[in-house]
């Protein structure tokens, strides 16, 4: 060291809460070696301290030298008061008492202790309620997805024509369409966390059920159907609410963009997974196996999740800093103002558009098996290994479309003029691409139009599905209900309608439908959206 000797006054430690640092020293360390001088090395300190349990405390230690020491402890446990007071001449066993990290030297050989977190704690919260999120809607889609793949062998043995094919499949937006804006208040008022573990555990059950309602007949298999569309049409209202909350506008398109391709994964998850569940299993399989990972996912999440930031004692305040900056803390909400939600014209922009985005989007979710086996002519395997590439398709272009939104937005672009862009994306890539598929003649073609028809769907993701977040940050939930309602109301109608016009027409038909929506939604969604904050 370069002071022979170190004398410090008989004062009280200054502790900081902050900076925390990524080297530290025990005061035992601050004691010099003589380097030929005879003089004795004392440091004479007095601190009082009370640790609480889980807390750190940083201890920042001038030196007569000149040179600044920085150490870091861990409470386990909640202590009393205390003080010490003495000198220390040879060394300072303070760390052992308070269980300090291992000792290790830097580059002087002086030795330090490195209490350095490890990664998975410095791993910043927000990301992983993101995670956990995109984890979520990764199984919401895998459960969802699979009846898409099972009703090929179920159908056949129970004797089922389009008509009931149709009318099995928009059952579970029966009970997706009631839980939409009561999910919305609920997410809104009590918080994030409890309602999407919530619809984890009921969903997984309704999932796990479905073999045995469909055994016992059809008005059975109906109700568990709707029951599971009761636990999936809470997830998205809650995940809107939790990432308002959680994420900073700058991260707003890439969080979303990222849970949101959660889904598009199960999709793909399900449909690679099933026909092989099903060749070596049978049909029933696929539902017990799918829903049973919801029971592991709701411990973990019960365990690392908060609806708030303010509601995380683990959070870091550098974290906190970040996530409330630009933005005051908001109390939770109490009452809904229905009349100011509803009197906004951009909010009925984005509740329309959501009805012309689904009906496109869910026709796809729940029909393009059976496009590819009865149109293109794949059997079982192959329609489900087909069908994953315009999912993975869609998985790469969420996260693209939100990446390049974000950047767009850091550089100074508008976020009105971000939403318009990239939801025109969403809107005309799919019309164009779906209006192709009556003019290729190879099944390569189509399932080439299908992937690209899904990925430009992807960017809505930067558009519409952001848009809550931006106009009433506060009511994200409510608002996200609100407009999920009537896109599960495409979800139902468009899923029957496409039943009955195949029954009665050609898949053509059924395109032509939704290329339509399409463009009505691309016209009303510049005239009267908006990015700017219109509900405080």
């Amino acid at each position: 060291m370069a002071c022979s000797s170190i004398a410090m006054d008989r004062r009280a430690l200054p502790i900081s809460l902050h900076s925390i640092p990524k080297r530290q020293r025990p005061p035992d360390t601050l004691v010099s070696r003589n380097s030929g001088s005879n003089t004795n090395s004392k440091l004479h300190f007095r601190v009082r301290v009370q640790f609480l349990s889980g807390s750190y405390v940083h201890v920042h230690l001038n030196s007569s030298c000149g040179r600044n020491q920085l150490w870091k402890v861990r409470s386990d446990v909640k202590s009393d008061p205390y003080e010490l007071s003495q000198s220390a001449p040879e060394s300072f066993k303070f760390k052992e008492k308070l269980g300090v990290g291992a000792m290790t030297k830097d580059d002087d050989g002086d030795e330090f202790v490195d209490n350095a977190l490890p990664w998975w704690e410095e791993f910043p919260k927000r990301w992983t309620i993101v995670i956990l999120c995109f984890s979520a809607f990764l199984l919401c889609n895998m459960d969802r997805v699979n009846m898409s793949i099972a009703i090929l062998p179920m159908s056949s043995e129970f004797h089922w024509n389009s008509t009931t094919v149709g009318l099995i499949q928009s059952s579970f937006f029966w009970g997706y369409l009631l839980t939409q804006i009561a999910g919305g208040i609920w997410a809104d008022t009590v918080g994030g966390k409890r309602v999407l573990a919530f619809g984890v555990i009921w969903w997984s059950v309704a999932t796990i059920l479905t073999p045995i309602a469909a055994k016992l007949g059809l008005p059975f298999l109906l109700i568990v159907r709707a029951f599971m569309g009761i636990g999936e049409g809470v997830a998205m209202p809650a995940m809107n609410n939790l990432l308002s909350k959680w994420v900073p506008v700058a991260e707003r398109s890439r969080s979303l963009a990222l849970v949101y391709s959660g889904m598009y994964l199960g999709s793909v998850t399900g449909l690679a997974f099933s026909p092989f569940l099903i060749h070596s299993y049978g049909w029933p399989s696929v539902f017990f196996s799918f829903g049973s990972l919801g029971t592991v996912w709701t411990a973990l999440w019960l365990t690392k999740a908060y609806s708030s930031p303010l509601e995380d004692p683990e959070l870091r305040s550098e974290e906190k800093k970040l996530i409330f900056r630009n933005r005051v803390i908001e109390e939770p909400v109490k009452t809904i103002p229905w009349r100011a939600i509803l009197s906004k014209a951009p909010v009925w922009a984005l509740i329309t558009c959501h009805f012309c985005h689904n009906w496109g989007t869910f026709i796809l979710l729940t029909w393009m098996p059976t496009y590819y086996n009865q149109v293109l002519g794949f059997n079982l395997t192959e329609s489900g290994l087909f069908c994953v590439l315009p999912w993975l398709t869609m998985a790469f272009s969420a996260n693209l479309g939100g990446w390049i939104a974000d950047t767009l937005v850091s550089k100074g672009m508008s976020v009105t003029t971000v939403r318009k862009v990239m939801q025109s994306i969403g809107f005309l890539g799919p019309a164009f691409f779906l209006s192709q598929l009556s003019h290729v003649n190879s099944p390569a073609m189509a399932v080439l139009c299908m992937a690209c028809s899904q990925g430009s769907d992807a960017f809505s993701q930067s558009g519409l599905y952001s848009n809550h977040q931006d106009i009433a940050p506060r009511y994200s939930g409510v608002l996200l209900g609100l407009s999920n309602t009537a896109g599960v109301l495409a979800g139902v109608l468009g899923t029957a309608a496409t039943g009955y016009i195949l029954q009665h027409g050609s898949w053509d038909e059924v395109f032509d439908v939704a290329i339509g929506l399409y463009l009505v939604g691309t016209v009303i969604w510049n005239l009267f959206s908006t990015g700017e904050k219109i509900i405080d």
